[in-house]
């Protein structure tokens, strides 16, 4: 079975979790939805990177989330979902391009 690359992994977890928690009304849902493609992704940059590439990737995973909510407040929800899914996206293009 081929590999979801873990920048994809990325990107729908963020998107993933903010459209479950709201079109459920349920927040933590959506964070089970965060968390899940947050380990799966962690698991790939793991195995791809090395632990460092984990480590670090998974922190911007989590500062990526946590960014998304101010930025809401200047750009709306939607934008900022989008902006900061494709930034960790590319920061695990950049990390793991060329591994595994």
């Amino acid at each position: 079975m081929p590999r979801i690359p873990s920048p994809a992994i990325a990107a729908a977890g963020l998107v993933g979790g903010y459209a479950v928690a709201r079109w459920t009304k349920k927040r933590p849902l959506g964070g089970v939805v965060l968390a899940v493609a947050g380990g799966v992704a962690a698991r790939e940059w793991q195995q791809v990177g090395g632990v460092k590439a984990s480590v670090g990737l998974t922190g911007a995973y989590v500062a990526a989330f946590a960014g998304s909510h101010p930025l809401a407040k200047k750009i709306g929800a939607w934008p900022a979902v989008f902006s900061v899914a494709g930034g960790m996206a590319a920061a695990a293009w950049a990390v793991t391009r060329g591994k595994g």
